[in-house]
């Protein structure tokens, strides 16, 4: 009965957040070593100190965006970062989803940038050399696999026959290239890109960041106009003397689609009010802006609430 009446008292406060009752939220984020749970963090701690009736918010570590989107679809979390295209299969249950999540975006955040991450001395100049080499993808539950398996492809490289492949948060696979544990990692991230930064000032490591942009043409043939061509300028990492030829996809913030109206609303004014809070916390977070919500690509439909910000600041989320 106590258990019940708990739940049920959780449940008002989610759903009557617009008559100034606190509310309790997660963020679901990513690794430590990534970019989306400072990000995320310092969203809570906006949120929690900031927003409108009140509210709890804390950041929860995760595999990154298939497994966030799972936590919205079980209600496990309220407030998930996902790459677009893992968001594109939860929509439409395919890929690593067996069902349809029934899930809005509430805002564009940043472009994340794959990360295709060796040191001299290991045999790799071009994605080709990745066959025989010990290669992480990312670890199991990330939006970072799901993509650097599509790259993988559109090379000609089965992951499960012509690597050895591990399945790695960002942090440990950086561990695991300066230990030589492995030859080479992928991650999707913002740049910079904390766990290649600490490779990169890893005395006796000398990182070097292989192109892929190669791949663009046949993802975007197989699985749309999800992607887009990027690069990491010279200089972001330490010993890093060229530019790097790389795939981007946006990430975005999502809610399930029950979520209160209002609820949104005040989210995203809280969030868009203490910008530079979040930018304190990582510099990708400049890319949350207005303008952004019209050109980054979103690929699960807009949530009311969101769509009511963003109108009300004579923007067209698109």
């Amino acid at each position: 009965m106590k258990a019940l009446l708990v739940a049920i008292v959780a449940a008002i406060g989610l759903t009557t957040a617009a008559h100034g009752q606190q509310v309790k939220l997660s963020i679901s984020t990513g690794g430590t070593g990534g970019v989306w749970y400072p990000m995320g963090g310092a969203m809570a701690n906006v949120l929690t100190k900031h927003m409108p009736g009140g509210a709890a918010v804390t950041a929860e570590v995760t595999g990154g965006s298939v497994a966030n989107i799972n936590l919205l679809a079980s209600r496990k979390s309220e407030i998930a970062f996902s790459m677009v295209d893992a968001a594109w299969d939860g929509l439409h249950g395919t890929g690593k989803f067996k069902e349809k999540v029934p899930m809005r975006t509430i805002a564009v955040v940043h472009p994340l940038v794959m990360h295709v991450v060796t040191a001299e001395g290991r045999g790799i100049e071009t994605i080709a050399d990745f066959k025989g080499k010990r290669i992480s993808t990312g670890s199991p539950g990330s939006g970072t696999e799901v993509m650097a398996l599509r790259i993988l492809e559109a090379y000609g490289i089965n992951p499960d026959k012509d690597v050895v492949r591990e399945r790695l948060g960002v942090a440990e696979a950086g561990n695991a290239l300066k230990d030589r544990k492995i030859d080479a990692f992928m991650h999707a991230a913002g740049v910079p890109l904390p766990a290649v930064t600490d490779v990169a000032a890893t005395p006796g490591v000398q990182i070097k960041l292989v192109d892929h942009a190669g791949a663009l043409k046949a993802m975007t043939r197989k699985y749309g106009p999800i992607y887009a061509a990027g690069k990491i300028p010279a200089g972001a990492y330490s010993g890093q003397a060229k530019e790097n030829q790389t795939v981007n996809v946006w990430g975005v913030l999502l809610v399930h689609e029950s979520m209160d109206e209002k609820l949104v609303y005040d989210i995203l004014k809280t969030l868009f009010g203490r910008h530079q809070d979040i930018v304190a916390a990582h510099r990708e977070a400049t890319n949350m802006t207005l303008e952004n919500q019209t050109i980054g690509a979103s690929a699960v439909p807009w949530h009311r609430g969101a769509l009511k910000y963003f109108a009300d600041r004579g923007v067209t989320a698109k």
